[in-house]
């Protein structure tokens, strides 16, 4: 027992600790703190004006040309020093009303680029500017009466902030919703609204512009609602026994700086506000080629969709682009230790610049670790021969994890790599539901569309849509590629030549324009894959990777409606595009108050060849949401995802000579002191 207790402890000594930053530079690492210091001081140079008349919105890497990058991963290891690309930061700045598109080059230590932008749409929010507009309303006469009317404590209402979207209006100013919650009684603000107060903040001016006050919705009741472990009352359960994951020689993957491998695979793990982790320069080792082979370029999530079903004026506007409004990886949360990940993670930090342009930490924001928990890679028991056969090969797999907290919900995002060439994208949504309140009690009373679910005395569970679009630049052992579907075709027998009166077989279908790339999956079976049309196995097949689609679901608001105007980029699950540096966020790059004129659905309308070019996939996941009593007060975790799996990539199955993992033999416990 003490050896095992031994094992562990050292297990968790070593990978608790955050790992340290490599002073070894890669040309897709995120900008690093003196980095974002530089780019605040050149850029304040240039405009003279103390905050907030100047606010930076956004500073990220400006991504070195693809060709470029290629170029520095080949060139000899001696030599990688030399030849990194140029280093530069791209930065959205608001000046004076206006939004600035400005490029720094960090090596010459000045802007080298600006642009005034004069579209539509606004940049990315801050932290800093919510957070000053939301203390807004504890100063304003007509809240603070209307909170005293309901017979509240104002000291325990606290308001969040909601983008306003775009319903049809000509000239809009930079604004958004603040909605506000009681505390008093229950942690979870998000269960008792304060239903009929909307408070409308001008984010430039930085003061209230509108108010609304429908008083006649009560405020949901506490009881019931509480999360919070230690404010928890018997009875409990069910209770779950621990588990531990031992590794007495180590972890089996290597970090060095942000640079990853493990197993068979290398990859890169990135940081960026808006999209949190991006994975980079992923590529898997052929062990009978003798060589790591690129299969993902760069690989995150694009945009996330989260549209309200509710029309009424209090929630019409619920139509959220969590990533280009609020930033998946601006809203990114310390993970927890043993929580929200094993005792064998290892930690990165990462940085992210404020709206005065200097560096926030977020600590330990992605994890890595091994994952084994039970699965099975492959086996096969034979009972046919004269010695039964029998093998088994435990499924052990890298995954690479962050958590976002946008608002009421939390979206567990991983991405894991698997030796058999797979990579599996997961997202988990859990947290609070978006609730409202209301005078019914029992559904027996509601007889007009409430839009949602009633969840407990007074509130209701709005039904919403959660649509993640990911950004997935496959280079299939190289970057020429092209995207194939294989349909499956019903064939009728029609002579006597077999009983059988009916098979499928496939029917491969190359697209030649991104036009023959737009997709809703489950309309028709097919496989749908990424392929290299320039190299082939020894039996003839174009290597290649498939889609495979986990949850799936289409927009069921009407086209013509202005937030799926907005999000037309999940009117098809599947777009492909050909790659395009400025072609990065499916919601546009101005996604506040957007009016859909610069999206994916935008872009393909194109219609540009992408047969045997350097491709995009886009892949949006989509869930419906229907709440239920289950999700009610904090929601258990709903999980969807995809893979990406290797097809005919490989000349046979890669993990055919893989081992079994060590096998660690526990002491036996005695139980008696």
């Amino acid at each position: 027992m003490k050896l095992l207790l031994f094992l562990f402890l050292i297990t968790l000594f070593f990978f608790s600790c955050t790992t340290s930053a490599s002073t070894y530079q890669h040309p897709l690492d995120p900008l690093n703190p003196s980095e974002f210091k530089l780019v605040r001081g050149i850029v304040q140079k240039t405009y003279e004006a103390s905050p907030p008349s100047l606010t930076f919105q956004y500073i990220g890497l400006d991504e070195p040309d693809k060709a470029l990058v290629l170029s520095w991963q080949s060139s000899n290891a001696k030599t990688k020093a030399k030849t990194l690309p140029p280093r530069r930061a791209l930065v959205i700045a608001r000046f004076k009303k206006h939004s600035l598109e400005i490029t720094v080059d960090l090596s010459k230590r000045s802007i080298v680029s600006t642009k005034v932008y004069t579209g539509q749409g606004f940049p990315m929010m801050t932290f800093d500017e919510q957070d000053f507009v939301s203390a807004l309303p504890f100063k304003y006469q007509p809240f603070i009466e209307s909170v005293h009317k309901r017979g509240l404590n104002i000291s325990h209402v606290v308001c969040t902030t909601a983008s306003v979207g775009w319903y049809g209006e000509i000239k809009s100013n930079r604004t958004l919703k603040l909605q506000c919650f009681y505390t008093q009684g229950s942690s979870n603000l998000f269960a008792r609204p304060l239903q009929g107060i909307t408070v409308v903040a001008d984010l430039d001016e930085r003061k209230i512009v509108e108010y609304f006050d429908r008083f006649n919705i009560p405020v949901p009741k506490a009881e019931g609602t509480e999360y919070v472990a230690t404010k928890q009352k018997p009875p409990f359960g069910p209770t779950l026994m621990g588990a531990a994951f031992v590794q007495p020689n180590g972890p089996g993957f290597k970090i060095d700086g942000h640079s990853i491998s493990w197993a068979n695979w290398e990859f890169h793990v990135g940081y960026d506000i808006r999209a949190g982790p991006m994975i980079s320069l992923a590529s898997i080792y052929d062990l009978q080629q003798q060589r790591y082979r690129r299969v993902l370029y760069r690989g995150y999530i694009s945009e996330f969709f989260v549209p309200y079903m509710d029309p009424t004026e209090n929630w019409y506007f619920k139509t959220f682009l969590d990533s280009g409004e609020f930033g998946l990886g601006q809203s990114i949360v310390s993970l927890e230790p043993l929580a929200d990940c094993p005792a064998n993670a290892a930690y990165l930090d990462a940085y992210f610049a404020g709206e005065d342009g200097v560096p926030v930490k977020i600590g330990n924001a992605i994890c890595v670790f091994e994952k084994y928990a039970g699965d099975i890679m492959w086996r096969h028991t034979e009972l046919e021969l004269h010695d039964e056969i029998r093998e088994v090969r435990p499924q052990v797999s890298l995954v690479v994890r962050s958590v976002s907290t946008v608002g009421n919900y939390d979206y567990i995002i991983d991405w894991e790599f698997k030796p058999s060439g797979s990579i599996k994208m997961g997202v988990g949504l859990t947290g609070i539901l978006g609730m409202k309140g209301t005078s019914y009690t029992h559904v027996d009373q509601i007889k007009e569309d409430a839009f949602g679910t009633l969840l407990a005395d007074n509130t209701i569970g709005v039904h919403h849509d959660h649509y993640l679009t990911y950004h997935l630049d496959l280079d299939i052992d190289g970057e020429a590629n092209s995207f194939v579907k294989t349909n499956l075709e019903t064939v009728r027998v029609r002579d006597q030549s077999s009983p059988r009166k009916s098979y499928w077989t496939v029917v491969p279908e190359t697209a030649k324009t991104e036009a023959d790339a737009r997709i809703n999956l489950g309309l028709k079976a097919s496989e749908l894959a990424i392929v290299n049309p320039n190299k082939q196995t020894k039996a003839g097949n174009k290597m290649g990777y498939r889609l495979v689609p986990g949850t799936v679901a289409h927009p069921l608001l009407l086209t013509d409606d202005y937030p799926q105007i907005r999000g037309a980029f999940t009117n098809y699950n599947v777009f492909v595009t050909p790659y395009n540096k400025s072609e990065k966020w499916a919601g546009g790059l101005y996604a506040d108050q957007s009016r859909g004129e610069d999206t994916l659905a935008v872009w393909s309308l194109r219609n540009r060849c992408i047969e045997n070019k350097d491709i995009v996939l886009w892949h949006t996941v989509g869930i419906h949401h229907v709440p239920c009593q289950e999700d009610y007060p904090i929601m258990p975790t709903l999980s969807g995802g995809f893979e990406l799996r290797p097809t005919n990539f490989f000349e046979r199955n890669p993990v055919l000579k893989s081992k079994r993992p060590k096998l660690v033999r526990f002491p036996k416990c005695n139980s008696q002191p």
